[in-house]
């Protein structure tokens, strides 16, 4: 579900209740002031959490998300809502990583857009997942993720 700026129903400055579901989160989008610009920004959630499918059991990423913005921008209250909304669903890393950023690209419509979901291990073994839509634009700077690999103790 979408709602643009236009029908008066953003989210920002009321109170908002926590999605059940992500089906049913609200994510807003507002205009990008400077869309005649390619720039890069960078939402970042290093406490994400989501359910095992099988278990039940939580899981936990570090997801950081660029975008190279076109005519919208999302925005960040719906985005952390729509992220809080995925601690009681059960799905895969793989799923869950994909499915955000599939979520933003339909939404906003980017120029480019990444998705980097840096999973803690399950089982003994960590999981990171990447995804990008587009190609990134000539002379746009996207700075590393600063997510070392999982390296335990080591």
């Amino acid at each position: 579900m979408t709602k643009s700026p236009k029908s008066g129903s953003l989210q920002l400055g009321r109170a908002t209740r926590l999605p059940d579901k992500p089906e049913t989160a609200v994510l807003d989008r507002v205009p990008n002031p400077h869309a005649d610009t390619d720039y890069v920004a960078r939402f970042t959630a290093p406490e994400f959490t989501a359910l095992c499918p099988i278990t039940g059991q939580p899981d936990f990423a570090h997801l950081v998300i660029d975008y190279v913005p076109g005519r919208w921008l999302v925005e960040s209250k719906s985005l952390k809502l729509y992220l809080a909304s995925f601690r009681n669903h059960g799905s895969f890393h793989e799923d869950c990583t994909v499915r955000i950023g599939k979520r933003l690209r339909d939404l906003l419509k980017p120029r480019w857009l990444r998705i980097g979901g840096y999973w803690y291990p399950r089982g003994g073994i960590p999981i990171d997942v990447f995804w990008q839509s587009g190609r990134l634009p000539k002379g746009v700077w996207v700075p590393d993720q600063g997510v070392a690999p999982y390296r335990g103790r080591g």
